[in-house]
């Protein structure tokens, strides 16, 4: 298994506490993992960070930083400094981050209180990994162990580049990753699982290419679809509904209990 460094991002708020205090603009408060929640497609397979995930990595006090961006100049904040805060909770890994008062943590600050800095994401290395389907025979990646790098607010949230994962299924399979990325999902769930495939799903009815996994449907999109239906009839429209595909509810929920208690 590679142990190679992973980014996720995610889209999830994050929160600006102002303190009024000449050495902090404020805290930034978010969630950089949702834990037992399946990601989009990653480009051939999904993946679940599990509860226990980040366990070892806080209790053993790794250095983790909280970078703007990821960026080593966008410095916000460091665990061993007590600038940053990690706690793990029912919903996934949050993080609370005093601002410094920089020019970054200032600009930091005033995008995140406007609403313009809304995403969060994190930079981890995978110490242990379980390979498996979904019930859809979609390949699922599940993170048991994980050392974390760095947590961060970020402008725009996008799934970057997970080669590192595709070579741990292609370690873990025994194939090369060219071939990982031609499989079918029919396919690698066959090799997943040891059942028999469906010759027909991979050969097609005319012998033609089966797609790659590139063009496999998202898994997200029936939860999307749900979604959408109980968008229409609970008549949630305009701003609303944009704020409700934005955000999770339990967290909104989450963020805004913590904030009555400061």
């Amino acid at each position: 298994m590679s142990h190679d460094i992973e980014r996720r991002y995610l889209t999830q708020p994050v929160e600006f506490r102002a303190t009024g205090s000449d050495a902090s603009p404020g805290n930034l408060v978010g969630y950089a993992a949702v834990f037992e929640s399946r990601s989009q497609n990653l480009g051939g397979f999904v993946e679940v960070v599990d509860r226990a995930a980040f366990n070892k990595s806080i209790a053993d006090n790794v250095r983790v930083l909280c970078r703007f961006n990821h960026k080593d100049d966008g410095l916000l904040g460091t665990t061993d400094a007590g600038t940053v805060t990690l706690v793990v909770d029912n919903i996934g890994l949050r993080y609370d981050c005093v601002l410094p008062n920089t020019s970054v943590g200032r600009d930091v600050a005033v995008l995140a209180a406007r609403g313009d800095l809304r995403n969060s994401s994190f930079a981890f290395e995978c110490m242990d990994e379980q390979w498996g389907v979904t019930e859809r025979g979609f390949p699922e990646r599940r993170v048991l162990a994980a050392r974390l790098v760095d947590v961060a607010p970020v402008v725009n949230p996008a799934y970057l580049d997970a080669t590192t994962a595709l070579r741990s299924l292609a370690d873990h399979l025994g194939i090369t990753v060219e071939v990982v990325t031609e499989k079918s999902t029919e396919e690698l769930r066959a090799l997943l699982t040891g059942a028999p495939a469906d010759n027909a799903e991979l050969t097609g009815e005319l012998g033609e290419v089966p797609p790659s996994l590139a063009d496999e449907e998202d898994p997200e999109d029936e939860a999307m679809h749900n979604e959408a239906v109980y968008l229409e009839q609970n008549s949630i429209t305009g701003d609303a509904q944009r704020e409700t595909h934005a955000v999770p509810v339990n967290i909104r929920l989450k963020l805004r209990e913590l904030a009555a208690k400061h």
